[in-house]
């Protein structure tokens, strides 16, 4: 069975994507910023977008089901690499204790230049 989780986000159906999806046990979160409605969180500070962030993944899954102690990897795309330990030291605020594999590298930019990191999300649920 197919579970799409919507943000309400307009651009869901103009591109054609969900803010995430779960099948059977396993959560997949689309690419997520710090974008609030039509508002950005956190400009020119990393780490205060990827604490919003987080926060807006877990709200999906939740949704779906799940919730932070289920998020098996996490993929971090950044706009400028030398400001890692920001994101890391959110990353770590969030997942200390369930250390989920992760992977973060640098990207030229995003699709709006405010935003300084992306970041997607799988999860597993263990009876799914």
């Amino acid at each position: 069975m197919r579970k799409n989780i919507g943000s309400g986000s307009p651009w869901e159906d103009i591109v054609g994507y969900s803010r995430a999806v779960r099948i059977g046990n396993i959560i997949e979160v689309a690419g997520t910023t710090a974008m609030d409605g039509d508002k950005l969180v956190g400009k020119d500070d990393v780490y205060a977008q990827t604490v919003f962030i987080f926060k807006k993944i877990e709200k999906a899954l939740l949704e779906a089901g799940a919730g932070l102690a289920n998020v098996v990897r996490t993929r971090m795309f950044i706009t400028d690499i030398s400001k890692w330990e920001e994101a890391g030291k959110a990353h770590g605020e969030f997942f200390i204790n369930i250390k989920p594999v992760a992977t973060m590298v640098e990207v030229s930019n995003l699709i709006d230049t405010e935003l300084l990191i992306e970041i997607e999300v799988t999860a597993i649920l263990e009876n799914g």
